[in-house]
């Protein structure tokens, strides 16, 4: 299967989730990508958008490559295995977090504006992303609606590695994926079009939500 882009992916997503309209869940968004496909999710729910910023840990040498993912509560979630086999040492992984967590600051200033985030305690929420690759930086963010108080947490993606779905699914409460490939390759060759989410779009979709 193959999006025509996001806010295909989060149609179908949506549909798949419809169930949870009765719910009046929140809809949580992982800035940049995950936020189109959250906004389609909200709209047919009649549920708020809003979002959640998470960054990568990646690897040394291979930015690209997560080894781990930080919330910007503090949450967050290491491949201990990985990083060493990758010979991340503890001042590597120090500086890497400080990094991350500066550009978290930064999203967070410009998407938030000084509001505070939606309240979940005691909601169901459902956390969107535009795909599941290694699954951790969306492993942060169900630790982060946890600590918040969310009384469930749902997962939605529109496509998604198996492995990573497992993964995520033993601390998620439901997982709910489009698009499930026999090998994923990257979460960008399921979209015709993944072209980048900027700072201004998602804004925009945050003011519409």
């Amino acid at each position: 299967m193959q999006f025509t882009d996001r806010r295909d992916g989060g149609r179908q997503l949506a549909a798949r989730l419809a169930a949870l309209a009765t719910e009046k869940p929140v809809v949580v968004a992982l800035p940049r990508g995950g936020v189109p496909v959250g906004a389609e999710v909200a709209a047919a729910l009649g549920a708020p958008l809003d979002i959640l910023a998470v960054r990568k840990l990646g690897a040394p040498g291979n930015p690209e490559l997560a080894i781990g993912a930080v919330a910007e509560d503090g949450s967050g979630v290491l491949d201990r295995r990985s990083a060493e086999t990758l010979g991340m040492t503890r001042a590597m992984f120090e500086d890497t977090l400080q990094r991350e967590s500066r550009e978290l600051r930064r999203r967070v200033e410009r998407y938030r504006h000084g509001h505070a985030p939606a309240t979940v305690r005691g909601r169901v929420v459902v956390v969107v992303d535009d795909g599941l690759a290694t699954g951790l930086t969306v492993l942060a963010a169900i630790r982060a609606m946890r600590r918040a108080g969310a009384r469930r947490v749902v997962v939605g993606v529109p496509v998604g590695a198996r492995q990573s779905l497992e993964m995520v699914a033993e601390e998620a409460d439901e997982v709910v994926c489009v698009s499930v490939p026999a090998r994923l390759l990257g979460v960008g060759m399921w979209y015709r079009d993944f072209a980048p989410v900027s700072d201004e779009e998602v804004l925009a979709l945050l003011g519409e939500g």
